[in-house]
């Protein structure tokens, strides 16, 4: 197990939700209040560029203004690690393919062991060693280059690790996965690398991601994004939703529509979702299943397998209440009776 800040991963503990901020990090208020934004959406852990110096000290003002823990992410020059970690970071990222100087990483590990802080050993595709030769696969490379990094940093008698090896598309991120977590037993931070817009990149990380977890691999991840970082939290969440590792509030259950249906299903469930209070730590309320079903084909089936659900023919629709039938509403009412529902089974 791995402690980043406050927040424990590998072992038994839930898989954490990681993104990283896209603004200047010398820039301490754009930086801050992105920071917060992320920690509302559910973000447990963020990850900074530290591209230089300013970047480096700008570290030490936001670490004193929230409360996420912070990981450094450094390249091309180990000294910025020194000068985050004397900053406050919580964690260092380094690149084995631009910082690989055993006298550097020396350096840096003796200053990790000082801060008692981890380490993650993070390789992309575009920047790993060896990335145009075409004899070996772009997982071998990622995984024999990773561990030779890992073997370097354990001879220095330091084993606080994390890993990471993202390739550019599911197949090479789902291979080196599966390489690294049968020959190693460090936590392991999942993800892609340059995935592309939002439409794209959800689809891609949905897939890999989703299919790591339930082999059991992983202990964080990022969904990374062309978008606003609370999109790779909000996307995150869902995938950890699932596959039934993660629940961070009430499941809403809909039917795609089809020619069936004679209600907007589509604007109910984007108000229902809209409404629905935000469930967080502390809160002694148990997430629900809640479903708006549009036709009478599989809608009475769904409505009676959530706590609340409501069943739609011919323009007017029955609420269920654990498989019973409650009363009759009219598509007008439904997002209102639903949340009604929802706020009477909240106080039983």
């Amino acid at each position: 197990m791995v402690r980043v800040g406050n927040v424990p991963i590998g072992g038994n503990n839930p898989v954490a939700i990681q993104s990283m901020t896209k603004t200047r990090t010398a820039d301490t208020e754009k930086t801050v209040r992105q920071i917060m934004s992320l920690q509302k959406a559910g973000c447990q852990i963020v990850r900074l560029a530290i591209n230089d110096f300013n970047d480096a000290a700008a570290l030490k003002k936001i670490r004193a203004r929230v409360k996420l823990p912070l990981v450094a992410d450094i390249h091309f020059d180990w000294r910025l690690a020194i000068a985050a970690i004397e900053s406050g970071a919580d964690k260092i990222r380094l690149n084995p393919g631009n910082i690989d100087k055993i006298e550097d990483i020396k350096t840096v590990v003796s200053a990790l062991k000082s801060a008692d802080i981890p380490l993650r050993i993070g390789l992309n595709s575009g920047s790993v060693k060896g990335a145009g030769l075409k004899r070996s696969t772009m997982s071998d490379r990622l995984v024999t280059s990773c561990m030779g990094y890992v073997r370097m940093v354990e001879r220095l008698k330091f084993n606080n690790i994390v890993i990471s090896l993202k390739a550019n598309n599911v197949r090479d991120t789902l291979d080196a996965y599966r390489k690294v977590s049968r020959i190693c037993d460090y936590p392991l931070h999942l993800g892609l690398t340059a995935t592309g817009s939002v439409y794209a990149g959800i689809i891609k990380s949905s897939i890999a991601l989703g299919a790591l977890l339930l082999e059991g691999i992983g202990d964080t991840i990022r969904v990374s994004l062309t978008e606003e970082p609370t999109e790779e939290v909000r996307a995150a969440k869902c995938i950890l939703e699932s596959v039934g590792l993660r629940s961070f509030g009430h499941q809403v259950v809909s039917c795609p529509t089809c020619g069936r249906c004679r209600v907007n299903l589509v604007k109910m469930v984007k108000e229902l979702e809209d409404r629905l209070p935000v469930l967080g730590p502390g809160m002694n309320v148990r997430p629900m299943k809640l479903a708006i079903m549009g036709c009478v084909v599989n809608g009475p089936g769904e409505a009676r397998e959530a706590d609340i659900g409501v069943a739609f023919g011919r323009g007017q629709g029955v609420l269920f209440r654990h498989g019973k039938i409650i009363r009759k509403v009219a598509p007008g009412d439904c997002v209102r009776e639903v949340l009604k529902e929802l706020k009477n089974k909240e106080k039983t």
